[in-house]
């Protein structure tokens, strides 16, 4: 089963591939990879492997099998659109994806290229399914290319992590994106965000309309330095391109 996340923009999380290989400066001190080194040559463990890329097909049903509605974050300790996964799993994961459409799942990758190339083939340039969306981590302004390769995909559901926010966003075109999620770097090695990286993308989020999530400023736990941005919380998230029949069931009562 999938297993329930701590983490602020997501429900639950689902990995049926593990392990990845660093592409850039955000993945440097990578959470899933230290999380699964400590479990090396355990016998016996889901990460006996350690962060070697794995793929794990008796995974591949568990969203049919929870049938209350969730926001479900897809590969939290991989990337599905590494290189060396076979298109064909790819393919498996999107069947299981179209299959238990009453989830929304949130698919985040580094190898936003790949991604585009390969939903535009899926989906023979129509519409991704409303209940899968894609996202792209940028980490700098020397990876904010990743954006544009996000916004060449027919997707209402867009979404950006500036997470880990390692340096200072351009003013860079956010228009068609539905949501960013901004958070620092945490762990051991963690390195700071500064307040005025943090701002310049909340305001380029109002400039195009896009909800803005501010997740923590990080620092050795990801609680550690909180998550108020100029005294205020802010947990914007897009209910435009929530499907139905799932609003009411993820929406709160007061939103």
């Amino acid at each position: 089963m999938a297993q329930k996340s701590e983490i602020e923009w997501t429900d639950a999380t689902w990995n049926p591939v593990t392990g990845c290989t660093k592409v850039g400066p955000g993945c440097d001190n990578c959470y899933a990879e230290r999380f699964a080194e400590r479990w090396r040559g355990i016998v016996g463990h889901p990460y006996e492997q350690g962060f070697d890329l794995t793929l794990w097909p008796s995974r591949l049903k568990q969203p049919t099998l929870w049938k209350k509605p969730r926001m479900i974050f897809v590969n939290s300790m991989s990337d599905l659109f590494h290189k060396d996964i076979d298109r064909v799993f790819v393919d498996q994961v999107f069947d299981a994806m179209e299959a238990a459409d009453w989830h929304v799942y949130q698919v985040l990758t580094k190898r936003s290229s790949l991604m585009r190339n390969y939903v535009r083939k899926r989906y023979e340039g129509g519409q991704v399914p409303r209940h899968i969306w894609l996202g792209v981590s940028v980490e700098d302004a020397a990876h904010s290319s990743r954006i544009e390769y996000l916004k060449q995909i027919n997707s209402d559901a867009r979404f950006i992590s500036f997470e880990p926010l390692l340096g200072p966003i351009e003013d860079v075109d956010l228009q068609g994106v539905a949501w960013a999620i901004v958070g620092g770097e945490s762990g051991p090695r963690a390195r700071p965000m500064e307040e005025g990286w943090a701002r310049k993308i909340r305001d380029l989020c109002d400039r195009d309309d896009v909800a803005f999530f501010f997740k923590q400023w990080g620092g050795a736990r990801p609680k550690s330095g909180g998550r108020l941005l100029d005294g205020e919380e802010w947990n914007g998230f897009p209910w435009q391109v929530v499907p139905e029949p799932m609003l009411r069931a993820l929406q709160p009562e007061d939103a």
